[in-house]
């Protein structure tokens, strides 16, 4: 089983009706949220821990879980609203403007943190749950945690826009780092985390230096790469499709990667750590055969097993 730890939201997608006036239509969504819902159409065990709200988007958040196949026994239940992200789409790449005050994710706290069943193996965290206080404390607590007997992956997805407080941003993620297995880049966060002028190469190996046992770094339509024990980099083409828009991409590769390692056998820390370039290469390429049709289609809206057939 793969908990995944972090934002539920509803993120709301600008359309135009038939008279051609423009709205926005709410779709459940949140970078944690959507590899959850990817797992569990990929047939991969997935659970989720997030707070989430009594109210009517809350509510939508729910049966997307349940309709997924994602068990949300472990969701923090709240009365305070459901966190609402505005996108903005430009030829397809999306834009996010959040509003997140005093919601339900937001406002969990270390004293929430529940006990994570034996059937997990791996957590997974990211996003914009682990930029703000006090949900961030939370994730962060939960990590420490757990880190010492579990798989932990961790994909930062960062938002510059978003974070007000950087340098205790920094000194969290740093900390957060350190104690993960797998840590998931895209170049964008590669040159935050380290906004010297290297070669990306060289900082994905910093990086590694920091902890991780495997590095993966995304570039968008150029591939997809990872750095593991054997030192060498693992490297693969994205997948050719025409994108209607890239909304949840990113977070469907994640899950792509991970239902691939769990489905070899490697989500566990002794396996990770002697892991060969055939398998890591054959995950990444599943991760990008999932984001591949999920940028086919509009939002977030990951495949289903079958469709990988």
């Amino acid at each position: 089983m793969i908990l995944c730890c972090g934002e539920a939201l509803i993120d709301m997608i600008p359309t135009t009706n038939a008279d051609g006036e423009s709205g926005f239509v709410p779709h459940a969504g949140g970078a944690v949220f959507n590899t959850s819902i990817a797992l569990g159409r990929l047939r991969t065990g997935a659970s989720f821990l997030s707070g989430i709200s009594t109210d009517l988007f809350g509510e939508q958040l729910r049966m997307a879980l349940a309709g997924s196949n994602v068990d949300s026994s472990l969701v923090v239940t709240s009365d305070r609203p459901t966190t609402l992200a505005f996108v903005q789409l430009t030829g397809g790449h999306a834009t996010y403007t959040f509003y997140d005050e005093n919601t339900a994710g937001r406002m969990l706290e270390p004293n929430n943190l529940p006990d994570v069943p034996e059937t997990v193996s791996t957590l997974y965290f990211g996003g914009i749950s682990l930029i703000n206080e006090p949900c961030a404390d939370f994730y962060a607590a939960l990590m420490e945690r757990e880190a010492p007997s579990r798989v932990i992956m961790m994909d930062p997805n960062i938002r510059p826009s978003f974070i007000k407080d950087d340098a205790g941003y920094r000194a969290r993620l740093d900390k957060m780092i350190a104690q993960v297995d797998i840590l998931k880049v895209s170049d964008e966060d590669l040159n935050w985390i380290i906004p010297e002028p290297m070669a990306l190469v060289d900082k994905v190996a910093a990086v590694r230096e920091l902890g991780p046992e495997i590095i993966v770094l995304t570039r968008g339509g150029a591939g997809a790469s990872a750095l593991t024990h054997t030192g060498e980099m693992i490297n693969i083409s994205s997948q050719i499709v025409e994108v209607v828009d890239t909304v949840g991409a990113g977070d469907t590769f994640n899950a792509g990667v991970l239902a691939k390692l769990s489905e070899d056998g490697l989500l566990s820390k002794e396996n990770l750590a002697k892991i060969t370039d055939e398998q890591m290469e054959a995950a990444l390429g599943h991760g990008a055969k999932v984001a591949a049709i999920t940028v086919s289609r509009a939002g977030a809206n990951p495949p289903w097993a079958h469709e990988l057939a």
